[in-house]
């Protein structure tokens, strides 16, 4: 398993990481059987999100760091060391590039771009 990283160096540049979440078997709700699960992260809000079709937004940063999870549609994200990344539905997207010079978003499906995202 996997989610996509958008951090921003010392110099405001950002950049795309792919991260490898990690899994151990343990037993998350008793009686239940043990299964794969990761740490926990906290967490303080969560929205859902819809970006309307041919919907193309000025670079950014992210005005906190959040982790977005596509339910519908697709967006290709620049970071601003041009990189890119298509979020695609069941990806996960986690932003970090709460300064600096930021990243673009621009929906790229006929249908509308949905999400939730957690903080």
């Amino acid at each position: 398993m996997r989610y996509f990283k958008l951090y921003v160096d010392e110099a405001g540049e950002s950049h795309w990481q792919d991260v490898e979440v990690a899994l151990a078997e343990r037993t998350f709700a008793p009686p239940a059987q043990a299964i794969e699960i990761s740490e926990p992260a906290p967490a303080r809000a969560m929205l859902f999100l819809r970006l309307r079709s041919g919907w193309n937004e000025p670079v950014h940063p992210t005005p906190v760091e959040q982790t977005l999870i596509c339910r519908a549609g697709s967006v290709l994200v620049t970071a601003s060391d041009g990189d890119t990344r298509e979020i695609c539905r069941g990806d996960v997207w986690r932003m970090e590039d709460t300064h600096g010079q930021g990243h673009h978003t621009q929906v790229t499906s006929v249908e509308d771009f949905e999400a939730v995202i957690v903080q």
